[in-house]
């Protein structure tokens, strides 16, 4: 039988992404817009999770709890004003207890996950993220987005995609999906220029997308987007003006907020790439081609979304993909066989 033909990448633009848009009803409260659990962020690295979560209240989500170690809880609490905190079980600063954490995280009530911008690297921290990724005897894992952190954990695990339980968004950086491809057992080399070669970039993050059964996020100028079955999209903004530090931890929780909004993962990546794009080139525009900053951002992600919301196009393909993205009340619940 014939295999079918992987379909060109689609170049989004405007109308594209307006289709993408879940929807917002007047009736809506912060249980119906989804909840996102943030696990992010760390004393060398509180900025991540700040604007991680502050990227996901002006992407949408209704409502984002960021999970930190008890130690830092204080820290934290004092600084994402929107956002509730959940304090993880440790032993030492900064060392959670990976199985009191996983229990603590699992009981609260979530609908999506943003896991690894700014995460202290440690043995006891993946051992967390491998628990919060893998099958629940409860029913499925959370849908997630993987940053930073996160991805490097499981490139230090072997065989990690078969551990992977949950749907997730993985947004590597090239330096990122190196490694993980080396953690695959792929030569980098062979994989050829992922940096300037944008047929490359493509036909690697196809590659991976399929070897591990995720939605892959190759970031970068064009940044590349493609599902597990081969379907792909193209970003077509390339601005200098994001290489800083902080951009790709906006882009995450940008992300995390339209999965627990209840888009799909190919759906949500996508929409949520365009609206980062939209957002650097709005501060492009103010500061010119340096000097902006990753906090800069995040008021412009409300903004973007508005002009696309505006557009005729506006929400026409935002439908959950079967088995994610279930719906914008209480899906966290839902997935736990708990009444909604």
């Amino acid at each position: 039988m014939p295999s079918r033909a992987v379909p060109d990448p689609i170049l989004l633009d405007d109308s594209v992404a307006a289709a993408l848009l879940p929807p917002r009803p007047v009736r809506g409260h912060k249980g119906t817009f989804g909840k996102l659990l943030v696990l992010a962020g760390s004393v060398d690295y509180a900025g991540a999770a700040l604007l991680v979560c502050t990227a996901a209240g002006r992407a949408g989500a209704g409502l984002v709890t960021l999970a930190t170690p008890e130690s830092l809880q204080p820290l934290f609490a004092a600084k994402v004003v929107e956002a509730t905190t959940l304090s993880l079980p440790e032993g030492d600063v900064e060392e959670v207890y990976p199985e009191d954490a996983l229990a603590r995280i699992l009981d609260h009530d979530h609908d999506a996950l943003v896991v690894g911008p700014g995460l202290r690297p440690s043995l006891s921290m993946t051992e967390l993220i491998r628990g919060l990724l893998g099958p629940d005897e409860d029913g499925a894992p959370m849908p997630a987005v993987l940053d930073a952190e996160a991805l490097r954990s499981l490139a230090t695990v072997d065989g990690w995609a078969s551990e992977v339980a949950a749907r997730c968004v993985l947004t590597p950086h090239v330096g990122e999906f190196l490694r993980l491809r080396a953690a695959d057992g792929v030569d980098p080399e062979k994989l050829g220029d992922l940096v300037f070669d944008d047929a490359r970039r493509l036909a690697a993050a196809r590659e991976a997308a399929k070897e591990w059964d995720q939605v892959v996020v190759l970031k970068g100028a064009h940044t590349v987007i493609v599902d597990r079955d081969g379907r792909a999209a193209v970003s077509p903004f390339d601005n200098p003006a994001l290489a800083t530090a902080g951009t790709g931890d906006v882009l995450s929780g940008t992300i995390g907020a339209l999965l627990a909004q209840g888009l799909g993962t190919f759906e949500a990546a996508q929409l949520g790439v365009y609206l980062h794009g939209m957002a650097g080139e709005a501060v492009r525009d103010r500061f010119g081609d340096a000097g902006v900053l990753a906090s800069d951002l995040t008021p412009e992600l409300a903004l973007a979304r508005k002009k696309l919301a505006a557009l005729p196009s506006a929400g026409a393909a935002a439908r959950p993909t079967a088995g994610e993205g279930v719906g914008t009340a209480h899906v966290g619940a839902a997935h736990r066989g708990e009444k909604a």
